[in-house]
């Protein structure tokens, strides 16, 4: 993220006063996580794009000297990282003009995006709220004062009809701007064999429920003794997984731990099906970046997945929670190659069309109020 943003910094517009100056606010890539992965895609492309001047504010900031020593202890990190950040707005919000502000749910919703609405605010900039967690309509519906908070925003941008429709029931507005994938840096290639060689890429979170991805495994394990399975992904979870791991007696199971986006591909381009259960989702990366390289996904139905996934068009979709019926989707795919060849053509073809940045540009940059003036490097 460092690098990008000195990228960015580097292709500032000047002598333009119709730049736009945009404040990208969200986490850093100390933790890796979707925001992270889609802020410093936008970063990259909007450093190429002469009608906006970007920069970014991470709310997790790295501190320097003693303080850095002080975000290692639980509760303490939490108080110096939030002056640190607050610290940091006062100082980088006056000199710009349109603040977007990466947003989950929750407490991470008072101490991120909060923090950068009511500044923004204060002097009086464009103000937007990048929601992305598919855990909003819980969020809304269990802390009353999210709903007022979130009307500080001029508007919500969110990647998915779901969370549209989800804040429509709670009489906010939200306007959609699907998250988009790097086309030029994932491998295609048409799987015309499939070999029984899975990835699944989550981290390991409750509502990400990749119990259910070894669950299954383990049943395709029992009609295809050879399969292999690649779990790409860290969290809380970690011991529990591995433990079930074992529990199962599973084989050919590699865990790999957090991977950084750059490292992706090549996981991707090894494996012939990607595996997807979480209980609670809005739109995966995973599943997009799976649609570009052209592996057949097999995913649960959980929140807004069934927005980008149609089971029989361009994947397979099973009830989220039952590991037989992903297990039993896979194995027909394993099966029937030509019809996984065929889902994954249509999904690639979609992602085209829907998830790459010439789809989103334009969007973003009327959003921004900037003009969309063609840029060499913005195709």
């Amino acid at each position: 993220m460092e690098a990008v943003q000195a990228r960015a910094e580097s292709l500032h517009v000047t002598h333009n006063t119709r730049a736009r100056r945009v404040l990208i606010v969200g986490p850093s890539r100390r933790f890796l996580g979707g925001q992270a992965v889609q802020a410093e895609r936008l970063l990259r492309r909007f450093a190429a794009e002469p009608g906006v001047d970007v920069q970014f504010l991470a709310v997790d900031p790295a501190l320097p000297g003693p303080l850095a020593a002080l975000q290692r202890i639980k509760y303490v990190r939490t108080v110096v990282t939030s002056v640190a950040y607050w610290a940091s707005l006062f100082a980088r919000v006056p000199r710009t003009d349109v603040i977007h502000a990466f947003s989950a749910s929750y407490w991470s919703f008072l101490l991120a995006p909060v923090p950068a609405m009511l500044v923004g605010r204060l002097f009086g900039k464009r103000v937007y709220v990048n929601y992305r967690s598919g855990e909003a309509h819980d969020h809304l519906t269990r802390y009353s004062h999210a709903v007022p908070l979130l009307r500080v925003a001029h508007d919500i941008v969110t990647p998915s009809g779901y969370l549209r429709d989800v804040f429509a029931e709670f009489g906010l507005h939200a306007t959609v701007v699907e998250n988009f994938v790097e086309i030029d840096r994932l491998p295609y290639r048409r799987r015309t064999e499939l070999p029984p060689h899975f990835v699944a890429n989550r981290n390991f979170e409750a509502h990400y429920d990749v119990a259910t991805v070894l669950r299954a495994f383990a049943r395709i394990q029992q009609q295809v003794p050879h399969a292999t399975l690649t779990v790409v992904g860290d969290g809380p979870l970690r011991d529990e997984l591995h433990a079930l791991a074992s529990e199962l007696a599973l084989q050919q199971v590699t865990f790999t731990g957090a991977v950084p986006p750059e490292r992706m591909p090549q996981l991707y381009d090894a494996a012939s099906l990607y595996l997807n259960s979480p209980r609670i989702d809005n739109m995966p990366n995973s599943v997009i970046e799976a649609f570009a390289c052209g592996l057949p996904v097999v995913t649960s139905d959980a929140g807004g997945i069934p927005y980008i996934v149609r089971d029989g068009e361009n994947g397979r979709m099973v009830a989220a929670g039952d590991p037989d019926a992903l297990a039993n989707a896979a194995l027909q795919l394993l099966r029937a190659p030509d019809e996984a060849l065929r889902l994954a053509d249509l999904a690639r073809a979609e992602c085209l069309s829907r998830y790459t940045w010439p789809a989103v540009r334009d969007r973003w940059l009327a959003l921004y109020g900037a003009e969309a003036r063609t840029s060499p490097r913005a195709a």
